[in-house]
């Protein structure tokens, strides 16, 4: 399997805009959550009414995208907005995946200690 560049410097955008959101303030944080609320549309119109994101089984894609769903209580916290509001498809998605699949329950870790550890990251 050969993963393409583009999906490469998507996820790289992601993680990006997350960043920026968790280190500035302003009209810097409010442009790099916008263009994060994009991308994470994006994924929902991927998703669609999916179960995951290659149909009923879990995969690739979902294997490189779940870590950011540890993120989103931080993200909100920083950006002062709710994921379930502006991307409910993704956020039951990730619900999801962590209710029906152990390794990822298993793995990912506490949405209150990445955001303690993003509070220490900007210290």
């Amino acid at each position: 399997m050969r993963i393409e560049l583009p999906t490469i410097h998507f996820v790289f955008q992601i993680y990006s805009n997350v960043r920026l959101v968790d280190t500035t303030k302003g009209e810097a944080q409010e442009a790099a959550k916008k263009k994060l609320i994009e991308n994470f549309k994006l994924l929902e119109g991927e998703l669609g009414d999916k179960a995951y994101f290659g149909g009923q089984s879990f995969g690739l894609v979902d294997v490189a995208l779940i870590p950011f769903y540890a993120f989103f209580y931080a993200i909100e916290m920083f950006g002062n907005f709710s994921m379930e509001a502006e991307c409910p498809v993704l956020v039951a998605w990730g619900k999801r995946c962590m209710e029906e699949k152990e390794s990822v329950s298993k793995t990912l870790p506490d949405k209150y200690k990445v955001y303690e550890f993003m509070l220490e990251l900007n210290k």
